[in-house]
């Protein structure tokens, strides 16, 4: 299938491991020139090494809890390439885990200020640049939590539910300007964000990491019938194809890439 993508330049936030990374690496085998943006320095480098191994990449380390560095990262991309048409924001945290009468206006803060603030952050400053392009995608990653919350992620929960309203609010705004802005909610994929969390329950339960896994699945996501971690790949083929021409009819909608563990029809 032919993507007709070629030569687009891709800003993915988040892009140094995970998801943003399995997308870099795809819209990279499509002739995509890729931009990796992450406030990260040796693991950022490292990623883009790799995505040189199949096309044209580069890193700009930035911190998107930062207005300033957005917006240096802004000009960065600017002058090496002068435009960009398709943006996917990947950056993320779990963000405070506690029982919601547990939970400081900082635990809030810092999550929405990662999965949210930084999305907003983010389309402000490119969006411009894809307007002036005349042709453009934007993916924003969401989640199963954003439609079906858990009660132990509540600051999460709402950074997700915000996403899913401002991609569907931004489609509605750029649609004129040939932008199409869609969403992508994931459910336990193999990352280093959900490594992390099933380390956490590994020593919590005293138990291997691979049981901690089956423990989780059992108990917290019941209905998440494929009853494995999902891979970033497959998450990043969805991402992919959103972003390329064979998607040009879908505007304001969001993807599950959930293994079924949505238990409801609506999204």
């Amino acid at each position: 299938m032919d993507f007709g993508i070629q030569g687009r330049v891709a800003v993915i936030t988040g892009g140094d491991s995970g998801i943003g990374l399995a997308t870099a690496k795809l819209l990279a085998a499509e002739g995509v020139k890729i931009v990796l943006i992450d406030k990260t320095s040796e693991k950022l480098q490292q990623a883009v090494d790799e995505i040189k191994k199949i096309g044209e990449a580069i890193a700009v380390q930035a911190d998107l809890a930062n207005l300033a560095d957005v917006e240096e990262a802004q000009q960065q991309i600017l002058k090496r390439f002068g435009a960009v048409h398709i943006l996917v924001n990947a950056a993320g945290i779990t963000g405070a885990q506690k029982e919601f009468l547990e939970l400081t206006d900082e635990d809030w803060y810092e999550t929405l200020e990662v999965d949210f603030m930084a999305a907003v952050r983010t389309c402000r400053a490119f969006i411009p640049m894809i307007r002036q392009a005349g042709w453009g995608r934007v993916v924003l990653i969401a989640s199963e939590d954003a439609v079906q919350p858990y009660v132990e992620e509540m600051p999460y929960c709402a950074a997700k539910a915000a996403i899913l309203n401002l991609a569907k609010n931004l489609s509605k705004a750029y649609a004129q300007d040939g932008i199409l802005v869609n969403s992508v909610s994931p459910a336990f994929i193999a990352t280093p964000m959900t490594d992390k969390m099933m380390e956490q329950r590994s020593q919590k339960l005293g138990v291997k990491f691979d049981e901690a896994i089956e423990s989780f699945l059992e108990e917290k996501r019941p209905h998440l019938v494929l009853n494995r971690r999902g891979k970033a790949q497959e998450v990043a083929a969805v991402i992919a194809f959103l972003c390329s021409e064979q998607a040009s009819f879908v505007t304001g909608s969001n993807y599950r890439v959930d293994g079924g563990s949505v238990a409801t029809v609506q999204q």
